[in-house]
């Protein structure tokens, strides 16, 4: 709890993943990929309750190993591969009501620190915000960016549109690793991407996110190599 308002941690972990299959309960650094998200989060000093949102019956053992709540087990209608993540949200606030915001932490994120998570919560509460994302330097902007139109290159933007400087060109992407929200709003507008909300800056190598066997390997390497 914080400033009096209480918050719902959520960790949505479906089975059925297709780009690496079993990858949340994965090995990873000598433990399950899952239970990285699930220390971190329980060292939080704002969260009052994790839950766990998943259809398989092998991740839901392995978060009660490591000591995070099991409430519901999802529905197979929110486990398919077109589910709606909001939808996996609004299921979980609702079946766990009596919550002022609600905190995403996807499994696939494991470098994402309990410091990243509280300094996201006072970020958002300082701010009086609806909503905060996590979000990375972007590697190339995308003033850089082209489309191929019959084998010919089209830039996305046209050259009175790119900055001339370097340091004006700096962008910023999604990475996955936090989502928070007012319930109130996400129930009202379906999004953590509202125009009221703001962005939590991470470093490149805690914002991997992990969606093929090339991202685990790299993630290993990161390990293997001290760097996280």
């Amino acid at each position: 709890m914080i400033n009096g308002k209480k918050i719902l941690g959520l960790i949505p972990a479906r089975g059925g993943s297709k780009g690496l299959p079993g990858k949340n309960i994965k090995d990873l650094g000598g433990k399950p990929l899952i239970a990285w998200t699930i220390e971190e989060a329980k060292k939080s000093k704002f969260i009052d309750r994790l839950i766990l949102s998943s259809d398989d019956e092998k991740i839901i053992d392995t978060a009660l190993q490591y000591k995070c709540d099991v409430p519901f087990i999802r529905p197979e209608e929110l486990a398919g591969d077109e589910t709606s993540g909001i939808d996996v949200v609004l299921h979980a606030i609702n079946t766990v009501p009596d919550y002022d915001y609600v905190i995403l932490l996807q499994p696939t994120s494991p470098f994402r620190t309990v410091d990243d998570i509280d300094n996201a919560i006072e970020l958002l509460l300082k701010n009086d915000c609806d909503g905060i994302v996590s979000v990375c330097e972007s590697k190339k902007p995308p003033f850089w960016s082209y489309y191929i139109n019959d084998n010919y290159l089209i830039p996305i933007f046209n050259k009175q549109q790119i900055p001339v400087r370097r340091q004006d060109m700096v962008t910023y992407d999604l990475n996955g690793a936090i989502y928070i929200a007012k319930i109130n709003t996400l129930i009202r507008i379906k999004s953590f991407l509202g125009e009221n909300t703001i962005g939590y800056v991470m470093p490149q190598h805690r914002s991997v996110d992990i969606d093929t066997q090339l991202d685990f390997d790299y993630c290993s390497f990161l390990l293997h190599k001290n760097i996280v």
